[in-house]
């Protein structure tokens, strides 16, 4: 009879993501040269072009209407949006979790990609698992915002129509300058590298960038709405 080896034992076991960069710290390597293929393992078929085209970006622009970005999400609250409805087994959201987890491993990289999210203030004040998880959130959300590589910026409530009422979506940017959008729905994610598409994607970019609040500003709504989730 065969006997099981332990690397075949653990082959398909990924240590949490708090645990990988205890480890890491400890071997004092990225997290990335002992797992490097993290992301791509748990990464749900249709949405491995985007994490190859995310991985190689040297800045990202998001906005989202809804949620918080996926690279910006705590845990918990990842768990909550995944689980919300109910459509999605348990075993499965677990799966997703930890996938999303893995993906912002990319901001913890040595070089980094730019990172600029855009958020309606609607994200702040939607109740996703509840008091706790917001003020977690929000909080993170604002400790994140303070890293140089990342700038989070609210559109406030005060602003009426906007570009951003047509939908979350995500531009990211190569080393060669190429550009490729990402565009969410119900069912997967779609990846658009045609010109006019870009071009339009990037004009809403423009719209609902310039109906922000300042980076300080934006920062400060954030800490001010995370306190009054108690």
């Amino acid at each position: 009879m065969h006997q099981l080896r332990a690397s075949d034992e653990t082959a398909d076991r990924i240590p949490h993501a708090r645990h990988r960069l205890t480890a890491a710290d400890a071997l004092q390597k990225n997290v990335s040269d002992i797992w490097p293929d993290i992301s791509r393992r748990r990464a749900l078929v249709w949405f491995r072009p985007w994490q190859e085209i995310e991985r190689e970006a040297t800045t990202l622009r998001s906005f989202e209407s809804m949620v918080v970005p996926g690279l910006l999400q705590t845990e918990a609250y990842a768990r909550a949006v995944l689980a919300g409805g109910g459509l999605i087994p348990r075993n499965e959201v677990e799966r997703l979790v930890a996938h999303r987890m893995s993906r912002q491993l990319i901001l913890q990289r040595e070089e980094p990609p730019r990172l600029t999210a855009v958020l309606d203030e609607s994200v702040l004040r939607r109740p996703v698992g509840g008091p706790t998880v917001m003020r977690e959130q929000l909080l993170a959300l604002a400790d994140a915002a303070g890293q140089p590589h990342i700038r989070v910026y609210v559109v406030p409530s005060t602003v009426g129509e906007y570009a951003g009422l047509n939908g979350p979506f995500v531009l990211a940017t190569a080393a060669d300058h190429r550009i490729a959008g990402y565009l969410d729905n119900q069912l997967q994610g779609q990846v658009v590298s045609e010109q006019a598409d870009i071009a339009a994607i990037l004009a809403a970019w423009e719209n609902v960038r310039g109906e922000t609040l300042s980076q300080w500003q934006s920062v400060d709504l954030i800490r001010e709405v995370a306190e009054s989730w108690q």
